[in-house]
């Protein structure tokens, strides 16, 4: 068989559960997973021989693709920031609305140019957050926490792969009562769950079948409790000028502002790329 072979059974398999654009993505991180080359690569040299235990690798992984697993927790790797992260059903996949965070944390500590000596990094998934501002602000001691023991160890797999000193926590960060473990900070980020359970039927078998529902999914009567405990935790553990930065839920944008309003926080909603408001950034005004 050859690779161009293979690319195109595996291409056309995926169209029963993808559209062509997402099904050739797929198909060609496959690819590359499992030959070593590029695209152009393989385009340029479309007889280039797969051998038997390629081919058997691609059976397997496609008869995972087609059971509704992400293909990146089939290949066990996602970018984020342009940097490759181990994942698996322990953590969520990274997303690219989350590295617009990452951005905006960045924009901001260099406009003030105040010194970020402490962060936290809560419900800390895959690493990816604390890992990606550990690179960028290198002299910054930075704490992160999970409540899942099974994150953790995927995010401490993560820090030292990519030679990073973070501090890992396990803790629930929703009972104050862990709270005093912890140090004031300059900044707190958190990507944390802000999915309310009635909106599962409208997301795919994907996500809902497969990404950990402790990390996406909060009550339809609670679906703020999250950004309720960081603004309360803000208030005895913030530094002065320090900053809040979440991610939120697009759907519920005013509201998550009105609870940092509440604790007396400024606050600033900022919309993603695609328009929607997707993250906050909150502080007190000294």
């Amino acid at each position: 068989m050859t690779i161009k072979e293979a690319y195109q059974q595996l291409l056309f398999q995926l169209y029963a559960l993808y559209d062509n654009r997402e099904a050739a993505n797929i198909a060609d991180m496959v690819m590359e997973y499992i030959t070593g080359q590029r695209k152009i690569e393989r385009v340029m040299h479309p007889s280039f021989p797969i051998n038997a235990d390629q081919q058997n690798l691609i059976a397997d992984f496609t008869q995972q693709l087609l059971s509704n697993i992400p293909v990146q927790y089939v290949l066990q790797e996602a970018w984020f920031c342009g940097m490759k992260f181990f994942v698996d059903e322990n953590v969520l996949i990274p997303r690219p609305e989350t590295e617009e965070l990452i951005e905006w944390i960045m924009e901001e500590s260099q406009r003030t140019k105040l010194p970020i000596k402490n962060l936290l990094d809560i419900g800390t998934g895959s690493g990816c957050i604390a890992i990606s501002l550990k690179k960028k602000m290198n002299t910054t001691s930075i704490h992160s926490t999970d409540i899942s023991k099974g994150a953790i160890n995927v995010a401490k797999k993560n820090a030292a792969s990519f030679n990073t000193e973070i501090n890992f926590i396990e803790l629930d960060f929703l009972n104050e009562l862990h709270w005093p473990m912890l140090p004031h900070f300059d900044i707190i980020v958190s990507n944390p769950p802000y999915i309310r359970a009635s909106e599962k039927k409208t997301m795919s078998k994907q996500v809902v079948d497969q990404e950990p529902h402790l990390a996406l999914f909060v009550p339809d009567n609670d679906a703020l409790i999250f950004y309720k405990k960081i603004a309360l935790f803000g208030k005895n553990h913030l530094n002065p000028n320090g900053k809040i930065f979440v991610e939120i839920n697009e759907a519920m944008g005013k509201a998550t502002v009105n609870i940092f309003k509440e604790y007396g926080y400024q606050t600033h909603l900022k919309k993603d790329m695609q328009g929607k408001d997707r993250m906050i950034m909150t502080y007190f005004i000294t």
